[in-house]
Formats: C-alpha cells, sequence, structure tokens
C-alpha cells in the first residue's frame, strides 16, 4: 500500500514518513498534507522514504513542484533514509541539486535545526 504513515511536527520541521511506491498517488498525499502545513507557517519539510523502496518520475516530478513553492517561502525540503536506487532516482532528475539528503531522520534534523 502507497501511504503516509505519519506526519509529525518537529519544532519548526514536518516530517512526513511514507511507506510503499512514491508515486502520483503517494506524491500527491505529500504535496496536500505539505500545502496544509505550509498554510500553517510551516516552510521545512522531511520526507522519510525508509518504507518507501521505489520511486517513478510522476513521484519524483511532484517533489519538484513542492521544491518550486518552498523556495518562493525561502523553505527546505529534504528527505532521509533513502534506498539507494531512490537516492539514484533523485540524483538523476536533479532533485538532489535542490534539496538535501540524509542517512536518518535525527541526522536530517540535527541539521535542520
Amino acid at each position: 500500500m502507497n501511504s503516509i504513515t505519519n506526519v509529525e511536527k518537529k519544532i519548526d520541521v514536518v516530517v512526513i514518513s511514507t511507506e510503499g511506491y512514491l508515486n502520483k498517488d503517494l506524491g500527491e498525499s505529500i504535496l496536500v498534507i505539505a500545502k496544509e502545513h505550509i498554510g500553517e507557517g510551516f516552510i521545512k519539510f522531511l520526507i522519510n522514504l525508509k518504507d518507501s523502496n521505489i520511486v517513478n518520475s510522476i513521484g519524483a516530478s511532484i517533489m519538484i513542484e513542492l521544491i518550486e513553492e518552498l523556495q518562493d517561502k525561502d523553505g527546505a525540503l529534504a528527505f532521509c533514509s533513502l534506498a539507494p536506487i531512490v537516492e539514484k532516482t533523485f540524483t538523476i532528475m536533479g532533485l538532489t541539486k535542490y534539496c538535501s539528503t540524509y542517512e536518518s531522520q535525527e541526522a536530517a534534523l540535527s541539521a535542520m535545526a
């Protein structure tokens, strides 16, 4: 199942944890949650992909849309716990030029603080 398993606010960072295939459906779910929190004034987001081992181009392009929206607000998007193939896909698609990736959620939150 492709779903968001958890959304939590860690001081000024919204952590969104996912499960399953990062495709159009899951990407749009992330975007909806992020936009709700942007409306509340949050501009830093961490997507934990520990349980999402595959991504397609549509899912990645939706993440680019989120990056663009956050850049307009001087915000930041980061990813953590990426499977090697997901990290490679993000690099090929250029996502890693505009957002950070971290080994773990703890490392990401520490760097984003």
